[in-house]
């Protein structure tokens, strides 16, 4: 079961504004970019769904993580169906994120007290996934939506939580521009860790731009 809850989930994504999303077949290399991101500053850490054995891997970087990492809310992403949900649910997810919005996947997360963050485009969407009880919503990509779409849903639904993915890096300028426009939090990939730091085992760096992007968002913040 999950070692957070959906309030205490919510709370480490607010206060960090960020989370790394990450998928690698090799659970090692799992482990040093977690371990990487923790040191870093990172509360809240999005493991994907995106290759054969993925729980595999998820469910030992789960049993790790609450030894190694004990502040780390880990959650998974690119779930796109409710049984996929509630497997990962049972490994130990604390949060389910989706690149679409599927309805069957909300009662499954909210029975298990497990935050669902669907991915979606329209204020129609969104209110029908706070309806059903999502506590945050994502926007993805968010370089080809841009910043005017988020401004344009918050207007009027300011008490929306977005999550935008896609496009966004670890420079004041680009992070800037999102929090301005509204976000709650950010998501972010490859521009945190590139495939060649991943390669070279680099993870003072991993580490070194995880401290730089919470700074920032910080003073941003402020």
């Amino acid at each position: 079961m999950a070692k957070f809850d959906k309030t205490a989930v919510m709370n480490k994504i607010g206060e960090t504004g960020m989370v790394p999303v990450f998928y690698h077949k090799d659970v090692e290399v799992a482990k040093n970019v977690v371990k990487a991101c923790y040191e870093g500053g990172v509360r809240a850490f999005e493991f994907t769904n995106r290759g054969d054995f993925a729980q595999d891997v998820f469910a030992e970087l789960v049993k790790w993580a609450d030894k190694e990492c004990p502040e780390l809310a880990l959650g998974i992403g690119s779930v796109v169906d409710a049984p996929t949900a509630a497997m990962y649910i049972q490994l130990g997810a604390n949060f389910i994120v989706g690149p679409l919005f599927n309805e069957d996947i909300a009662p499954v997360c909210n029975r298990r007290c497990v935050t669902y963050c669907p991915g979606c485009l329209t204020p129609s969407e969104i209110g029908k996934a706070q309806e059903l009880g999502c506590d945050f919503t994502k926007v993805f990509p968010g370089d080809v939506v841009g910043t005017n779409l988020i401004k344009g849903l918050m207007a009027p639904m300011p008490w929306s939580k977005i999550m935008v993915t896609g496009g966004v890096a670890p420079e004041k300028e680009n992070l800037e521009k999102w929090f301005a426009a509204g976000v709650f939090c950010v998501g972010m990939g490859s521009k945190l860790f590139p495939g060649d730091k991943v390669k070279t085992q680099d993870w003072a760096y991993v580490t070194n731009k995880c401290k730089e992007c919470l700074d920032i968002i910080k003073e941003i913040r402020k």
